[in-house]
């Protein structure tokens, strides 16, 4: 009789899953509160759908991943803020319809399952959430033998929001001389990193660890600079009712993100200079000789966030907030957006 064949003979370790999950466990109950209905390693997350402080809660919901962000933790073999990435791109997904973040869910695969990698990516996750007050509800942590290179895995989340209907954030008031706010991000969020990489490492010829003087800290370091939260600075904004209009800067960078929220018969103008333009753009830039227009469709340029707001409340708005820049107009036209 031939030897018996297990499931690890075939490169999924049952043990490892379940060593994953008892470290996971513990970043996710940090999560709970009192909505929390369930503990981790149900089939499905419960959470309690009572509001009864709002008149008509609607529900918004986003998945979304990191994309070849990915790439730079695995050559630096830092894990721990790739998760704070996912959770917080996700929350400002939902963020620019005015909803605050209840639950999130994440997706973690990979060839060969490291325990400790596993956990240092979802104890990224349990940090952002209970900074954004979100739960970790639940996920899936899959192995899949001879799908990855080694020493890889992919990374994609979910995450669901409540916001009251009368309090919906849609553009759909966005008038001619209207004014545009920004926010500063932190870097490259989790947009660009292809065309990043291409510059950084082909072109340029730096390594990760490669320190570069115009940044003031290694490649790999700047490239990983954690994708910034709006929820906190705009949070007590959400119900004035001042703000028209809300835009994450993700893919896409300002010409196509900021026509999603445009009504039919305005444009956008934006003054490049009227920010703190981060050095990592302008190296970028210099590097592959990029053209101003393939900079604005695929990098947010240093700011992470766009307010829409009307004239008359702006210095309501500038004072509340943190740190803003004055960036643009909304003018007459056809949903386009022009950089001057």
């Amino acid at each position: 009789m031939s030897n018996s064949i297990s499931y690890s003979d075939a490169g999924v370790s049952i043990d490892n899953a379940n060593l994953a999950v008892e470290k996971i466990k513990t970043f996710a109950k940090s999560t709970f509160n009192q909505r929390t209905l369930t503990e981790i390693g149900s089939f499905g997350g419960m959470f309690s759908g009572a509001f009864p402080d709002m008149g008509e809660p609607i529900l918004v919901a986003s998945a979304d991943g990191v994309g070849t962000k990915l790439k730079i933790a695995f050559d630096t073999g830092i894990h721990n803020t790739i998760g704070q990435d996912l959770v917080n791109h996700c929350v400002n997904d939902i963020l620019v319809q005015g909803a605050r973040p209840l639950f999130f869910l994440d997706y973690f695969a990979t060839g060969k399952l490291s325990p400790d990698v596993t956990a240092s990516v979802v104890e990224g996750i349990s940090i952002a959430c209970k900074e954004n007050g979100c739960v970790l509800l639940g996920g899936e942590t899959a192995e899949m033998p001879g799908f990855y290179s080694d020493g890889e895995y992919d990374l994609a989340g979910f995450i669901v929001g409540v916001v009251d209907k009368s309090k919906v954030i849609d553009g759909k008031n966005i008038a001619a001389g209207d004014v545009v706010l920004g926010l500063p991000s932190n870097g490259l969020q989790t947009n660009g990193y292809s065309l990043a990489r291409k510059l950084f490492f082909e072109i340029g010829g730096y390594e990760v660890d490669s320190f570069i003087e115009e940044l003031n800290d290694t490649a790999g370091n700047a490239l990983l600079a954690k994708h910034t939260s709006f929820l906190k600075p705009l949070e007590n904004l959400l119900d004035t009712g001042k703000i028209k209009g809300l835009v994450h800067i993700t893919g896409g960078g300002f010409t196509e993100n900021i026509p999603r929220i445009l009504p039919e018969n305005v444009s956008v103008e934006i003054k490049r200079g009227t920010w703190n333009e981060p050095a990592i753009f302008g190296l970028m830039q210099k590097l592959g000789n990029v053209e101003d227009s393939e900079m604005f469709r695929t990098f947010n340029m240093g700011i992470g966030m766009i307010v829409v707001c009307a004239e008359e409340d702006k210095e309501f708005l500038k004072e509340r907030l943190a740190t803003s820049f004055e960036i643009g107009r909304v003018i007459d036209g056809n949903k386009e957006v022009s950089i001057i």
